[in-house]
């Protein structure tokens, strides 16, 4: 692409911040060994921002996003990053950008690096490399935000102006990172009230403050061991409250989605020597980086400036709680220990039991009491349109008088016509007949129950919006698929004494018909074949017939937006909770959940199967 004009030589702090009043995109980014914040993919931070609404305090497990972050677990309450196989433990935090950036767009930019791969630029290159690129420059030097790299998009390619060496560079679009309103909230870094000035009075603060001391000593005495020669000159950087830069891990291994050494644009050296301390007004990265803007960085200050590689890294501490030692007793011991050069063993987050153990194919039996092993959904034959006007006046009886009170579909008063007057016009049904359902009595506009019925799957079923009674049988826009049902010869934890129902079901990618979102579109279907585990006793055997049922109605999957990764367009789970967790219960999709047959019976209910299905 020929583009005209001067290069960008570019001033630093350029990067603008949106009023506190509008939207902002949300990125969260880990430190790496060199002290720089690198982003997370829009997936995962779609996933982690789902978490911090339900949990501002509880713990995300981005191997549910991506399986090549299995090993990582990020503790919201202390902004750390979790490796749980190696116990490496690396700051994290929510930064914010301005919607119409390239987090905003979806809009990547990545470097080949020495293994052929692609490698994302750091969030503030990414943004400045756009925005050149927007403007049509035909050139771009880096040296501003620290690093010797010219830019050029006529070849596509990043020069490093030391070496001369030149590697390729790509744009790529990806899904647009998650939008946040209103005003940035209170950090929720722990511990709560350090960045107050007034420390906390709860009990795991004050254990806190009270380490503050040895620690300090305990690293100056490490960094003269280290540095014996400039002892008396180098400064000792004070911890905060659990903030401190001293919890750097070492640059040892690499984080979720991290490089190797020498695959990361590096700031020049020099910008701060290790016997040099950071300008006392710069905000080092820590604890409270829940929500810094994009302009509040320190720049070129690197975080690992003021401690030496010898520090060990702090081995992940019990994110449960469990066992016999206090969680933030064992953390501070591990501070200690590791700053004084002595191993440490602390526990680590077990990881979840996904899978039975294998099994074969004689093991495998038919569920006993019910016929067949696989069903199976084709493409959804459209049958002759039903009238809309009669398949409201089957379920709803004349009221001659109907009360002064709202119609909850178009807010309008039942005594008055129906807001859809003029917008839907049907013969024999006039603006102001009021209807009251049979079941459960509620009250609406006739125009207004043919109006919600045309806007639905139009399968001759209705569903009160105010109660959600049923009537007739309901039909979801389930895909096409399979689904096969079996015995294994294993239990679940908390039915020991019962074999385990295995359900496998399996949709394949498609073209979305008539009654999807986007008919003629292609759909995605990630994850399958799924596998669900029910207990084989009597309720279980009971809730397998209803999911049958449920299947061959079209109502287990839909197509519409994952909550998980924000994708659109695919398949997904349709308010039937099914466990996918064989033997643990660690994401909350598993066992032992005493009360989980009875929640899916009642969601089952819900979507209008029930047991009186079975007898008919």
């Amino acid at each position: 692409m020929a583009r005209q004009g001067a290069g960008a030589l570019l001033a630093s702090g350029t990067l603008g911040f949106p009023p506190q009043n509008l939207a902002r995109v949300v990125v969260w980014e880990w430190l790496n060994e060199h002290g720089r914040w690198r982003p997370y993919s829009a997936a995962v931070c779609h996933h982690i921002e789902n978490v911090l609404k339900e949990d501002a305090r509880g713990s995300v497990v981005l191997g549910q996003v991506d399986v090549q972050l299995a090993p990582y677990v990020i503790d919201l309450q202390s902004m750390h990053q979790f490796r749980q196989d190696t116990g490496t433990m690396r700051p994290v935090r929510r930064n914010f950008y301005d919607p119409s950036s390239a987090p905003g767009k979806g809009i990547v930019w990545e470097w080949e690096n020495d293994n052929s791969s692609w490698t994302p630029y750091d969030m503030d290159i990414c943004i400045t490399i756009q925005n050149a690129y927007e403007k049509q420059h035909p050139w771009l030097d880096l040296s501003s935000l620290g690093f010797c790299y010219l830019i050029y998009f006529s070849s596509m390619s990043q020069m490093n102006r030391q070496t001369q060496r030149k590697r390729r560079l790509r744009r790529r679009m990806d899904l647009a990172y998650p939008l946040t309103m209103g005003s940035i909230p209170k950090s929720q870094s722990w511990p709560v009230g350090a960045s107050t000035g007034q420390p906390c009075s709860c009990q795991q603060c004050l254990l806190v403050n009270s380490t503050r001391a040895a620690s300090n000593a305990i690293l100056a005495s490490q960094r003269r061991k280290l540095y014996p020669g400039g002892a008396g000159t180098l400064p000792v950087r004070q911890s905060s409250t659990f903030a401190s830069g001293t919890l750097w891990p070492a640059g040892t291994g690499t984080a979720a989605g991290g490089m190797a050494k020498g695959e990361t644009p590096r700031a020049p050296v020099g910008a701060f020597g290790r016997s040099q301390s950071a300008p006392s007004g710069a905000q080092l990265p820590g604890l409270n980086n829940l929500n810094r803007p994009g302009t509040q960085r320190g720049a070129g200050v690197s975080a690992r400036a003021a401690v030496p590689p010898g520090v060990p890294a702090l081995p992940v501490k019990n994110l449960n709680g469990t066992g016999p030692v206090h969680p933030a007793l064992a953390g501070m011991t591990g501070i200690l220990m590791c700053a004084a050069g002595l191993p440490v063993c602390l526990t680590r987050a077990p990881k979840p039991i996904l899978h039975p153990p294998p099994v074969s194919k004689s093991d495998i039996k038919p569920v006993p009491g019910v016929s067949g092993i696989c069903r199976k959904t084709k493409k959804k034959h459209l049958k002759k349109s039903k009238n809309p006007e009669d398949v409201v006046r089957r379920y709803i009886q004349k009221v001659k008088t109907p009360p002064d009170e709202d119609c909850t579909i178009c807010m309008e008063r039942l005594v008055t016509s129906s807001g859809y007057e003029g917008v839907l016009s049907h013969r024999g049904i006039k603006p102001e007949l009021v209807g009251k359902l049979g079941k459960c009595g509620h009250m609406y506009h006739l125009l207004c129950l043919v109006a919600m019925y045309n806007n639905g799957n139009k399968d001759g079923s209705l569903q009160c919006p105010t109660c959600k009674a049923i009537y007739g049988e309901k039909t979801g826009t389930q895909p096409p698929g399979k689904m096969e049902f079996h015995l294994i010869p294993h239990s679940l934890p908390g039915y020991t004494d019962s074999k385990t129902i295995r359900i496998v079901y399996d949709i394949p990618t498609g073209i979305q018909g008539p009654e999807h979102p986007n008919p003629g579109k292609k759909f995605t279907a990630r994850g399958f074949p799924r596998h669900c585990y029910l207990p084989d006793n009597e309720k279980g055997r009971k809730v397998l017939k209803l999911l049958i049922v449920a299947w061959d109605r079209r109502l287990i999957f839909t197509i519409g937006t994952s909550n998980t990764t924000g994708e659109s367009d695919t398949v997904v789970w349709n308010e039937i909770h099914h466990k996918t967790e064989f033997g643990s219960n660690l994401t909350g999709h598993g066992y032992p959940d005493p009360n989980y047959l009875d929640n899916v019976l009642a969601e089952l209910l819900a979507q209008g199967v029930s047991e009186a299905t079975l007898k008919d």
